[in-house]
């Protein structure tokens, strides 16, 4: 499998996993000392380190009752990405983003996320 195919499939399982709630399957596709790097100024902004921290993250966003809608996997030669559409409903207060998720590999598997937001300040509002 070519450096390419295994990004592809990583961000394809990465994407399932996050939408089934696969928490499990999710802390298998990152490594040990991972880290998850998100703008802004609230509840989920700022760096997680460290598988736990992630895993941690994943949940907390997942628990705000997101919709994780994949667009498009895109792919380096030794990294990928993900475009996403998320969207929810907390009471009055609307989360509609456009999002990339910016994943480096190392020895196939996710070493660090960077997340890059369409809406911040909608975010900010959202996850409080």
């Amino acid at each position: 499998m070519s450096q390419c195919d295994n990004a592809r499939e990583l961000g394809e399982s990465f994407s399932a996993f996050l939408a089934e709630g696969d928490w499990g399957g999710i802390r298998k596709l990152l490594t040990e000392d991972a880290t998850w790097t998100l703008p802004g100024d609230n509840l989920i902004s700022g760096t997680a380190q460290g598988v736990d921290e992630v895993m941690e993250r994943a949940q907390k966003i997942a628990s705000y009752g997101v919709d994780f809608e994949l667009l498009h996997i895109l792919v380096s030669r030794e990294n990928m990405a993900l475009s996403l559409h998320n969207t929810a409903q907390r009471g009055e207060t609307r989360l509609d983003e456009y999002l990339s998720v910016v994943c480096r590999l190392r020895d196939g598997r996710i070493a660090s996320i960077e997340t890059y937001l369409s809406d911040v300040a909608g975010m900010n509002a959202f996850f409080v």
